[in-house]
């Protein structure tokens, strides 16, 4: 039985970013990642690849460039946890043992909650841009779009970016408006709002009214008929709840998530699946040893890449501290990050914590569009990403010691 002090299960964002921040912190530490995957994605960068701002090609990177110096890859997935003899079983049938788990294996799509959708995608209009396999096909449905309707869909959360959905929207109106295409833009979203945090909400609205799309709200997508190119809806209001047919020329679908099954049907499992950790030190509820950080963790945060970031520290602070028989003293605030691009070459910088006030990085009115933003979306932050987030730098201004 192979053993590591710290075993991270999932090499993406969340994984590598705390397994660098641990190493950096304390180069001593045996730190080994369970990740099955060769290649590695910066996913919040496909809304441009779906937007023909960037290639897939650029988005993509070896996985083995990515694992920190001196972190052991195992190159398998987690079939089974075990956490009261702390160890799990791999996928390759290999038991593994730890001192401190990391859970970071994010979330999972889910297609086939939506009937028709799976083989409806990357065809007749259908796209994603929530998969590599398929947000090329959205820009490719964009270019051939000769008008009519344009739907975009958003799941019921939690999702990987809640902004996202609506931002192709946003760029795919300003495409259809420079080809002067007789277009109707739909945005049905499941949420009962066109963003959760008021303060960036106001402006959005004001976004939509100036494009002229058709926001509908409480809209679930529930089945999609490629044969007769019609999106059906389960729409809910105050004391009812009606079925509704919207005819689409392109559908953009944001598809349902959820906690992956190994996770979900694990005793580290809160109810709604989802690893069950305090929201402020990130340690599990029930099991000391056994922290977690992105997608995941069932805290009640905006999920994001910028969240990892905020998330990453305090992870690295309190399980040092554990390890070393300390009290835990830092704590997460919630801090994410949503550029929200509302056109090509402007974007709403929003940044955000528990409490749902803005926490803006630079000295200007966050909820205001600007192509500074958009600028930082576009260069600013794959560098970032890349260079410093996986190699362990720390967002120290999300490192709050004591804050409850």
């Amino acid at each position: 039985m192979a053993h590591h002090q710290v075993l991270v299960v999932g090499g993406g964002a969340a994984g590598i970013t705390a397994a660098a921040q641990l190493k950096r912190a304390r180069p001593s530490l045996d730190v080994a990642i369970l990740e099955p995957s060769a290649e590695h994605y910066y996913q919040p960068g496909w809304t441009l690849v779906g937007a023909g701002v960037f290639s897939l090609e650029e988005t993509r990177r070896r996985e083995a460039d990515l694992i920190p110096s001196g972190v052991t890859w195992m190159r398998d997935a987690v079939a089974a946890f075990d956490p009261d003899h702390n160890r799990l079983t791999s996928s390759s049938g290999h038991t593994l043992s730890y001192d401190v788990l990391i859970v970071a294996t994010g979330l999972k799509l889910c297609w086939s909650k939506v009937e028709g959708l799976s083989e409806a995608l990357g065809r007749g209009g259908v796209c994603s841009n929530y998969s590599k396999d398929f947000t090329t096909y959205t820009w490719e449905a964009i270019q051939s779009f000769k008008g009519g309707q344009a739907i975009f869909t958003c799941a019921p959360m939690p999702i990987k970016c809640p902004g996202a959905p609506q931002k192709i929207a946003y760029l795919a109106d300003d495409v259809f408006k420079k080809k002067r295409l007789a277009a109707k833009v739909i945005y049905a979203t499941a949420t009962p709002g066109i963003f959760g945090i008021p303060a960036y909400a106001a402006p959005l609205r004001e976004v939509v009214k100036r494009k002229g799309i058709d926001a509908r709200y409480n809209h679930v997508l529930t089945e999609v008929r490629a044969a007769s190119k019609e999106a059906v809806f389960q729409v809910t209001d105050a004391e009812s709840s009606r079925e509704e047919v919207i005819p689409y020329d392109l559908l953009h679908v944001t598809p349902p998530m959820a906690a992956p099954d190994v996770v979900a049907g694990s005793a580290l499992a809160n109810g709604a699946g989802f690893v069950e950790v305090d929201q402020y030190s990130l340690q599990h509820v029930r099991y000391p040893n056994v922290f977690s950080l992105g997608d995941v963790a069932g805290m009640p945060n905006s999920k994001t890449a910028a969240a990892v970031r905020g998330q990453a520290p305090v992870l690295t602070s309190n399980l040092l501290a554990f390890l070393d028989g300390h009290g835990l003293s830092a704590a997460y605030d919630g801090y994410s990050c949503c550029p929200l691009i509302t056109g090509y070459g402007k974007a709403i910088m929003a940044e955000f914590n528990y409490k749902a006030e803005p926490t803006p990085s630079f000295p200007l009115d966050p909820t205001k569009e600007r192509w500074s933003m958009w600028f930082v979306k576009r260069k600013i932050l794959p560098s970032l990403y890349w260079n410093r987030m996986l190699a362990g730098s720390q967002h120290e201004r999300r490192f709050v010691p004591g804050v409850r």
